[in-house]
């Protein structure tokens, strides 16, 4: 099949969370299979294009047109298109607010249809990842109904049902879709303009990023004012656990660590958490030693571990290393632990690639609190790396991490059902006593983690699927 993807991030070009991980993978999957990828991006000020350039693209608005360029550059089997306009992808912003945000992405979403026509390539169906492309469902059924992308199936995958992208009515008048779509079965919602919300309605076919978050969206709970939407379209959504890129997380060949390992040979793993130790300025004990990768945002959970990890630093004898960024006063709070408890906790704010594989092959546990996880990534990579990772009970983390039984000795991780704090507290706990008093039972759950299959080829077969049911679908109309 030909399938444009379009998104706003792709690892390594651009990357702000998991969507820039899942663009960086799934296409070179599909390709693997035999299928014919094209991916649509922004010229970010930040990427330095290469490759072939087709200028004065015209993409047309409402009732104007803006000339582009369109960068054309293959790696690894994959087709990138870069659309260059610096007016609105000029500096190295990916989300950047402002009054422009909306108008950055109707052009966006326009320009990789105009794209297709403009180098005549048109794909059997086009892939949209998140708010940010969430118009193309809508042109396609809209000012492009009749014509030759008229027929082209979409599906459209939400990666985090949290962030919608609301804006004034006028964006239709600037992107040129028909103000008849401005009603609550289309694009309307409390008088804004609702990008996803018009591409829940609009596309042949939907995704999110794991099964068990599939069913969390169509809940009052979960469904961010969308819950409605999604219970409408039940048979047109499919949940499709991520993959992880098993060649960049592979602590058999991972150059960022101190020493490679195995399920075989877990030995060195000793070593990794000594250098992690050194590292961070951490005292090399014997200790148990508990990693934090994770943005310092809301839906997170760090907030309730913020409120514990007093209690949790001066009764358990336990290191904790941390690594993010986001809310300020979280980012102080973290800082002000560090402070009272120097040899226990070590934070770093920021992100750091290299680091961040040094924590997950160094950690002897990972900690994940999150409200919500679409999907979750550094449980997956934690269960690689023999780390085992201590979740709460929801999205993607649910579909990946058996909890511990310890009648059965089965299980590769902890995992709670509600955020307090008395349930990180012993769950954490928990966790110390399995680590001080069955070392053997944490053996063979490390083991059992890094068996687990965690690569795309699994998720490549299911979107092959979803291709072409959309595909069906689509002719049929």
């Amino acid at each position: 099949m030909k399938i444009l993807m379009v998104s706003p991030e792709c690892c390594p070009f651009a990357k702000v969370g998991g969507l820039g991980d899942v663009l960086g993978a799934l296409p070179k999957a599909l390709v693997s299979r035999g299928h014919d990828v094209h991916i649509f991006l922004p010229l970010y000020g930040s990427i330095k294009p290469k490759g072939r350039r087709y200028d004065n693209v015209v993409v047309h608005l409402g009732g104007h047109e803006r000339i582009c360029s369109i960068w054309e550059y293959a790696q690894d089997g994959v087709f990138f298109y870069f659309v260059e306009y610096q007016q609105y992808f000029g500096d190295a912003s990916v989300y950047k607010d402002g009054d422009q945000k909306a108008e950055r992405f109707a052009f966006f979403c326009r320009s990789a249809l105009d794209m297709c026509t403009s180098l005549d390539w048109i794909p059997d169906v086009i892939h949209c990842h998140d708010w940010t492309t969430g118009l193309i469902p809508v042109f396609l059924n809209t000012t492009e109904r009749g014509k030759l992308l008229g027929k082209v199936a979409t599906v459209y995958t939400i990666h985090n049902l949290e962030h919608q992208g609301i804006f004034p009515a006028d964006i239709l008048a600037y992107a040129g879709i028909p103000f008849s779509e401005f009603h609550a079965n289309s694009l309307e919602s409390m008088g804004y303009v609702n990008f996803m919300k018009g591409a829940l309605y609009h596309a042949t076919k939907l995704t999110t990023v794991s099964p068990h978050y599939a069913q969390e969206i169509q809940t009052a709970a979960f469904g961010c004012g969308l819950d409605p939407i999604l219970k409408f379209k039940a048979g047109d959504l499919i949940g499709i656990l991520n993959g992880i890129d098993d060649k960049q997380w592979n602590p058999c060949t991972d150059p960022n660590i101190v020493a490679n390992f195995s399920a075989e040979y877990l030995q060195p793993k000793k070593c990794c958490k000594r250098d992690l130790q050194r590292t961070m300025g951490l005292p090399e004990s014997s200790v148990p030693l508990f990693g934090i990768v994770s943005r310092m945002y809301w839906q997170k959970g760090l907030d309730v571990v913020l409120n514990v990890l007093p209690f949790v630093l001066q009764n358990l004898s336990l290191q904790m290393v941390v690594v993010g960024c986001g809310e300020p006063d979280w980012e102080y709070r973290f800082r002000c632990l560090e402070a009272q408890f120097p040899d226990k906790l070590r934070v770093f704010i920021g992100y750091n690639e290299p680091l961040s594989h040094k924590i997950e092959a160094g950690s002897d546990f990972f900690l994940m609190p999150s409200r919500f996880e679409p999907c979750g990534l550094n449980q997956m990579y934690s269960m690689r790396y023999g780390t085992l990772p201590i979740v709460r009970a929801t999205g993607g983390l649910v579909d990946t991490v058996e909890s511990l039984n310890e009648k059965t000795e089965t299980g590769c991780g902890f995992v709670f059902y509600d955020l307090t704090n008395d349930a990180i507290y012993n769950t954490i706990g928990w966790a110390c006593s399995i680590y001080y008093d069955k070392p053997e039972l944490l053996a063979k759950m490390q083991r059992a983690g890094m068996a687990k299959n965690f690569s795309w080829e699994t998720a490549a077969i299911q979107y092959e699927n979803v291709y072409r049911w959309a595909v069906q679908q689509r002719s049929l109309l």
